[in-house]
């Protein structure tokens, strides 16, 4: 398959995806609509945000292929790299209080406060995870940084 076929699929594909974010988009406010439960309301709000994220995300990667390439040069990252390393050390912070939170809480019959403080660790990885791939990025544009 031709590198122009891969890039045609994957815009397909990624308007095929942003269809399925709109309808959890669309799905998730039925039902924020049809409860007063605040934990659900929460949940699906969550779940809400992140889709329309997702649909943002699924958009630009479609853009990049369909209308303007992207790219990331050294002197971009250079340029705001002491503020991002700052951010790491406050993505650590959030990591660690959240791990703390839920020991507190260990065994004391707290289903619902564990259950969104694990949510909140688990996205805490992710902005660690989503820092750490972007230092990586940067590794390789600086062999030596």
């Amino acid at each position: 398959m031709s590198t122009k076929e891969i890039q045609e699929n994957l815009a397909t594909d990624m308007d095929h995806w942003m269809q399925i974010e709109d309808a959890a988009v669309a799905s998730t406010g039925a039902i924020i609509e049809k409860t007063g439960n605040p934990v659900v309301r929460l949940v699906m709000e969550i779940i809400q945000r992140d889709s329309l994220m997702h649909h943002r995300i699924q958009e630009f990667i479609k853009d990049t292929i369909t209308r303007e390439p992207v790219s990331l040069t050294p002197d971009e990252l250079a340029d705001v790299w002491t503020m991002v390393e700052k951010h790491i050390e406050i993505e650590k912070k959030t990591v660690e209080t959240a791990e703390n939170a839920i020991d507190s809480i260990k065994d004391k019959k707290m289903v619902v406060q564990e259950y969104l403080l694990n949510y909140l660790l688990i996205d805490e990885k992710k902005h660690d995870s989503l820092l750490a791939t972007l230092e990586t990025i940067k590794k390789g544009m600086y062999p030596y940084g």
